[in-house]
């Protein structure tokens, strides 16, 4: 694979360089240019032609969401990681710009030295670099080979069903031979007779742009409580929260500690803690507490530590989603969640950001169901009606 030509876009010269230095010695980089506001970067890529972008919201002239608004309206083949400030303005712009179709986003370090700084920017951008390289090497690799794995029949008795019976693999048109799903492991499951009474859901990488196109879909006929685990920093969950409840016709809000499990809510876990779902006082409601315990899986929100709660309170009773996203967070948690009596929902490689989070649900056999971003909803509708 060619290496990947990158432009960086900043307007403050510091950070400029410091982008600048830490792609220089990621392997396989190139940075082809820079420029110091919108404008100017829309006539490098013009000329420059970059596979990716370093890109800053607030710039003078033209700002980092009217440059991903110009991609999109013009459909240039050129994705952006974008650099954003740990504010409620920033937070803000920044779910915009990955609705948008931003690949990942990092946080600017707003103190510390000149080394310092340099560190946090490269242990937060070489990831998801690599992570962007893997994931053009694989959309030129696997683009016309597409596999949907769906449990037979219908609404309840797919659920039923799901559990019981041999997957069907479907190809697409041109009757390609699919390899068949790696099942390394069994897992004794719990017989399941009724229908879900929680979603959960797993997502990091490529979230928020699939979230807010996934759960305008799901409507109030689903009468259950959504959690959700979504791979962020501090103050991003709720910008996150603020933008899909304005777009979904179930209510959409960052998880308080405490607070009851509410039909049609969509209760998101806020970043830089972890969620899970406990025993009311009551001993029959169940309730979200939010902790201090330490990452899983380097993520703090874990998918991991959600889903594991989810297998304890939920036997038999439960939907596990898990969706784009880098790393293997929730896999362990939905292994659970399975034995249990979970139906578990992954979304399809070619639909994915970044194939990583749903990788090994589906390769170990685990997950029920396999399908593209647009159709989740209508099967975590079939899991609960």
């Amino acid at each position: 694979m060619d290496k990947i030509k990158v432009l960086v876009v900043d307007d403050t010269i510091v950070y400029r360089k410091i982008v600048n230095d830490v792609l220089k010695n990621i392997p396989d980089v190139e940075v082809v240019g820079s420029a110091t506001n919108g404008k100017t970067a829309l006539s490098r890529i013009a000329s420059l032609k970059p596979d990716l972008l370093t890109l800053d919201i607030e710039m003078p002239e033209m700002s980092g969401i009217e440059v991903l608004e110009h991609i999109r309206d013009n459909a240039i083949p050129t994705s952006a990681v974008m650099l954003s400030t740990l504010t409620q303005r920033g937070s803000e712009m920044t779910i915009k710009a990955l609705e948008l179709g931003a690949f990942d986003f990092i946080s600017k370090p707003d103190q510390g030295t000149m080394a310092e700084n340099m560190q946090k920017v490269s242990d937060a951008l070489t990831p998801i670099i690599n992570a962007f390289k893997r994931q053009k090497g694989f959309s030129k690799t696997f683009t016309t080979e597409k596999s949907i794995i769906k449990p037979v029949g219908q609404g309840r008795d797919s659920v039923s069903h799901a559990l019981t019976s041999r997957k069907s693999v479907v190809t697409g048109t041109q009757n390609k031979t699919v390899s068949p799903i790696k099942k390394n492991k069994t897992v004794a499951v719990v017989r399941r007779h009724t229908p879900s009474s929680i979603i959960g859901i797993g997502i990091s990488t490529g979230g928020p742009k699939a979230l807010a196109l996934m759960m305008p879909l799901l409507t109030p006929r689903l009468n259950v409580p959504i959690v959700v685990v979504q791979h962020m920093p501090p103050v991003f969950t709720q910008s996150l929260a603020k933008s899909l409840n304005a777009k979904c016709s179930l209510e959409v809000k960052e998880a308080e500690n405490g607070e009851p499990l509410r039909p049609n809510t969509v209760f998101i876990a806020p970043g830089g803690t972890q969620m899970k779902i406990v025993a009311g006082p009551d001993g029959r409601t169940r309730h979200i507490k939010i902790t201090d315990d330490p990452p899983e899986n380097s993520c703090k929100p874990s998918a991991d530590y959600l889903f594991r709660s989810i297998a304890e309170h939920y036997v038999g009773r439960a939907t596990g989603v898990i969706m784009t996203g880098m790393g293997s967070d929730g896999s362990k948690g939905l292994e659970m969640m399975k034995k249990n009596g979970s139906i578990i929902i992954a979304q399809d490689k070619d639909s994915c950001t970044v194939y990583g989070m749903p990788k090994e649900p589906i390769e170990s056999g685990i997950a029920d169901i396999i399908v593209p971003l647009e159709k989740i909803a209508e099967e975590i509708t079939n899991t609960v009606i």
